[in-house]
């Protein structure tokens, strides 16, 4: 397994092992004793998946704390671009974002730990996305901002015009007007 840091201490880009033959592929997608020392005390209470069609964009999203979670995410079929972007105030990368691209081909997790907005775009016709969470979902928790905020200058590798998001999604404010929770 080779783990990768990004330009963000804390976030990181894991990729398993693969062993392929004839047959197909085979690795391990996750092992608690392996993670522990990859992640520390990240314990994880909740699974996820979602299907989504080219062009969905969902996020970027929290949850407020007490109920704040880190997240390891893959992309189990098709292809998504998966963003982080650090909302802890104090940091020397606040506003910053780290960007993954996750594929069935190239099995790499992605983990987003506490204090980070999180996000993705379907690059893909199909893409079915899982993630792993260390606490539990709680909608007055909820948090948001701005998928397309031109301020991020994140490259979403799909066009802005074209991109189908959530009514919720629509909603979220810019980085400049959050009141993030989180602070450093």
């Amino acid at each position: 397994m080779d783990i990768i840091s990004t330009d963000i201490e804390g976030v990181l880009i894991i990729e398993p092992r693969v062993f392929t033959d004839s047959r197909g592929y085979f690795f391990e997608s996750y092992s608690e004793k392996v993670y522990e020392k990859i992640l520390g005390d990240v314990v994880f209470v909740q699974d996820n998946e979602s299907c989504s069609s080219r062009g969905v964009m969902r996020g970027l999203h929290f949850q407020r704390p007490p109920y704040a979670q880190a997240k390891l995410v893959r992309c189990v079929r098709g292809s998504v671009l998966d963003v982080a972007v650090d909302i802890r105030k104090g940091s020397p990368t606040y506003g910053k974002h780290v960007s993954c691209l996750l594929t069935e081909h190239n099995h790499r997790q992605f983990f987003i730990p506490r204090g980070f907005a999180h996000g993705f775009a379907v690059l893909s016709d199909i893409a079915i996305f899982q993630y792993k969470c260390d606490n539990y979902y709680h909608p007055e928790a909820d948090g948001g901002i701005s998928i397309i905020d031109p301020t991020l200058d994140i490259d979403w590798r799909i066009d802005l015009t074209e991109a189908i998001l959530s009514e919720k999604d629509k909603k979220h404010p810019l980085l400049k007007e959050l009141e993030s929770p989180f602070t450093i």
